[in-house]
């Protein structure tokens, strides 16, 4: 209680490890909450936190209520299922794929992720996951980083196939993507017109904090 407290004051690192994916995990108490952040970008809760629930209100907390299955690619702490069941209330299937393991167990012992109802953890890479799966899932949503790196093969267009062939009809992906020049700029902009804009219907969030934009694409098929 009194490293809460003082976190008020100023930030309270509790614990770090070192990651062979993620090189540098850390638990933060700030302002009275526990956050996960790498070395210098928030990984779980926190601004990221915000950052996706925001994107979740533009899609609709009464659709996401009635779906049935939820994907998260890139797990981290796990703070995205958080506002789904509490804020939210689903009530569907929860799968989350996250390359570090040591993610995970900071995520089990400090946010309690094991406690999440209809939560299964998968460990795999998450390119990998996709081309193995075969469900199909009304919501996938997309936070994957290295740090601040995000990796080549979510943009292009195989990985973005199979992500729109794993939508059922009318489902939606979220992509929380990260914007620090043009050149990440100009990534996202040719990312969005390479969709079919009579299949799917898509829009970005600009700047949702400082440097995130979020693009969310919807299956228009029925």
């Amino acid at each position: 209680m009194l490293k809460k407290i003082v976190s008020f004051l100023f930030p309270l690192k509790i614990y770090t490890v070192k990651s062979a994916v993620s090189k540098s995990l850390e638990v933060t108490w700030v302002n009275g909450e526990l956050v996960l952040d790498s070395e210098n970008t928030n990984y779980s809760y926190g601004s990221l936190q915000q950052i996706l629930k925001h994107g979740l209100q533009a899609i609709g907390f009464e659709k996401i209520r009635k779906m049935d299955h939820v994907l998260l690619l890139g797990v981290a702490g796990g703070s995205i299922f958080k506002t789904l069941v509490d804020d939210i209330k689903f009530s569907g299937k929860l799968t989350g794929v996250e390359i570090d393991s040591a993610t995970i167990e900071i995520a089990n012992q400090y946010f309690k992720l094991n406690e999440v109802p209809n939560l299964e953890i998968i460990i795999d890479d998450a390119f990998e996951y996709v081309l193995k799966t075969t469900a199909k899932y009304d919501l996938i949503v997309i936070d994957i980083f290295q740090d601040t790196n995000m990796p080549n093969f979510l943009f292009e267009s195989f990985f973005t196939k199979r992500i729109c062939f794993l939508l059922r009809n009318k489902g939606f992906v979220l992509f929380n993507t990260m914007i620090l020049d043009n050149k990440s700029n100009e990534r996202n902009k040719k990312y969005l017109s390479d969709f079919n804009e009579a299949d799917f219907s898509i829009r970005a969030l600009p700047r949702v904090e400082q440097h995130n934009e979020l693009l969310i694409i919807e299956n228009l098929n029925y």
